[in-house]
């Protein structure tokens, strides 16, 4: 077979939280994967193979926890991969999955990600010890800092567009039934008086520890035909990566960043993303990261990013509404958070996003990143099929 047309049939995800005590890791997982086969339409039978994803095993002290839950997740007497790119793992799962599907090695794949950050501690687990120091870099904060500071000196970037970001994505969450945090009542000032917890990142500033999964059915042309209702095609998939550390490195604008977006925008067949791009689900897990990505992704030339979220134009009803779900801001089961990207830009363009959804939106960028800023995943779908603008 040659290379085959991938498409979402359909998306299902957890309701997140800090601590989800009522289930296991088992069943945190079954109760996205049910969502979304339901949403599918499809049976057991109907999948070929499953794919899934989380971020390191430190992260709940269960070493390949992937094994004792092939039977939960179906995957008894089936292909099983795991997928394995720290923060961006979820994303990279998605692509994965397609790319079984687009090669022409299954009919319909099934992805799942997910976190049970509650059974342990994340944080320390990503908290570094340098050699011959004493500095505690105290979780993904603590390394993503500096590179804020950087920005923020590089761009001349205003103290309050971080705050900005925090209002927008705090309030898209709370119209989200699925969403972790649901706030409603944040101001810009609000969040400015929260208090700091990495210089110059607030505590409103910052991603919530979440408890959660999200699955996606994906299939080729044939499954779409007999899909239970509107598909979002796969119009390009991108990943790239570099190492943590090397001399000269950009960790504000990563150059493994800036080449999947360039692939990724060339294979979709878009030469504007800001013009042609309706909606996007992008990875920020500090607030400050919108303009960072949005300059990063090709949306803004570099320095200018901020220029674009003061100006509203990221909000719902804005030039590029970007993460009407609340994003990582608002649900963060670190696993799952770059599926739930690509989940979440699917269900725009299947018009399925309910109280969140984007009028219109028929093209949308997921997008996802990981480890030291090195992993990078997304992906373009689209309510219309390939080829067809």
């Amino acid at each position: 077979m040659g290379k085959q047309i991938a498409a979402v049939l359909g998306t299902g995800q957890t309701r997140h939280a800090s601590r989800r005590t009522d289930v296991s890791m088992a069943g945190l997982c079954r109760e996205a994967v049910d969502r979304a086969m339901a949403d599918a339409g499809v049976g057991w039978a109907d999948v070929d193979a499953v794919v899934v994803g989380k971020a390191p095993d430190l992260f709940e002290g269960v070493m390949m926890p992937e094994l004792m839950l092939a039977d939960a997740l179906g995957a008894n007497g089936k292909p099983m991969l795991r997928v394995h790119t720290a923060g961006s793992v979820g994303g990279s799962t998605a692509n994965v999955a397609a790319s079984l599907v687009q090669g022409g090695v299954h009919r319909r794949v099934l992805a799942v990600s997910f976190e049970k950050q509650s059974e342990s501690n994340a944080m320390w687990a990503l908290s570094i010890m340098p050699p011959f120091s004493m500095p505690v870099g105290a979780g993904a904060g603590g390394y993503f800092a500096p590179h804020v500071r950087s920005y923020i000196r590089r761009s001349g970037a205003p103290e309050h567009i971080g705050a900005m970001v925090a209002v927008k994505d705090r309030l898209n969450g709370s119209k989200n039934p699925w969403a972790h945090v649901r706030q409603s009542d944040l101001t810009v000032e609000s969040v400015l008086a929260s208090q700091v917890l990495w210089d110059p990142i607030r505590y409103d500033e910052t991603c919530p520890s979440s408890d959660g999964a999200c699955a996606i059915v994906l299939g080729d042309e044939t499954a779409a035909a007999a899909a239970a209702g509107p598909v979002a095609w796969i119009h390009a998939t991108a990943m790239r990566t570099e190492p943590t550390t090397f001399a000269g490195r950009d960790q504000v604008n990563p150059q493994a960043g800036r080449d999947a977006a360039a692939a990724l925008w060339k294979q979709a067949g878009i030469t504007d993303p800001l013009a042609e791009i309706d909606v996007a689900e992008i990875y920020v897990p500090f607030s400050w990261f919108e303009p960072m990505w949005l300059e990063n992704l090709g949306f803004a030339e570099e320095g200018s990013g901020w220029r674009l979220t003061e100006a509203g134009e990221t909000a719902i009803g804005g030039r590029l509404p970007i993460n009407p779900s609340g994003g990582v801001l608002s649900s963060n089961p670190i696993g799952a958070s770059g599926m739930l990207r690509f989940a979440e830009a699917a269900m725009q363009v299947m018009k399925r996003a309910g109280d969140h959804q984007v009028d219109g939106a028929r093209t949308a960028l997921g997008h996802a990143y990981g480890g030291g800023s090195q992993y990078f995943s997304m992906w373009v779908v689209g309510s219309d099929r390939p080829g067809v603008r």
